[in-house]
């Protein structure tokens, strides 16, 4: 399908973990969702949750994996697959642990960085060759390396100010990814 486009956004399903750092990608897709006005619907054969839109003559899949972060790719890969998704009209949107909160970058291809899901990601696909949002979530002001206990945590009161923009940021990202 010559004008359609994938974009995900990683994080964990379920309440426990809704609104936690290392949901960013959820958090940023779901911003972009609620821009084009597409509502979400639980696809049990993608094993994820999928929206689909259009924006200027450009149809759009999103998807939100629900098979956990680190299996990320199991959703990633069906989906790609049932919709015939060229790896080169693939976003795939994710928190960083090693980028200050706030921060996005967006690069067409690369390594996982040591993020779990999108190690998964990378070894269903077998490519590294597919574009990637990160949305800086930073690290404790302690610098402690085990940083499980800060990714799963919630963002404050006033991390939420600053989130809100940079998921108005990370939607608009999205909008020029496709343009470009």
């Amino acid at each position: 399908m010559d004008n359609l486009f994938l974009i995900v956004g990683l994080g964990n399903p379920g309440r426990e973990y809704a609104g936690t750092r290392h949901n960013a990608g959820f958090l940023a897709l779901e911003k972009f969702a609620e821009r084009l006005k597409a509502g979400w619907k639980q696809e049990d054969k993608f094993q994820a949750r999928i929206a689909r839109s259009e924006y200027c003559g450009q149809k759009l899949v999103l998807c939100q994996p629900q098979t956990f972060m680190n299996s990320s790719g199991i959703a990633v890969l069906k989906t790609a697959d049932y919709f015939k998704i060229p790896l080169n009209r693939l976003l795939v949107s994710v928190d960083d642990a090693d980028l200050p909160f706030g921060e996005i970058r967006l690069r067409q291809s690369g390594s996982s960085g040591g993020h779990h899901g999108l190690d998964s990601v990378q070894s269903h696909l077998g490519s590294k060759d597919y574009a990637r949002q990160r949305i800086g979530i930073g690290r404790t002001a302690s610098g402690v390396r085990d940083i499980h206990g800060h990714v799963l945590g919630r963002f404050n009161e006033e991390d939420r100010i600053l989130l809100e923009k940079v998921l108005v940021r990370a939607a608009h990202q999205m909008v020029c990814w496709m343009e470009q």
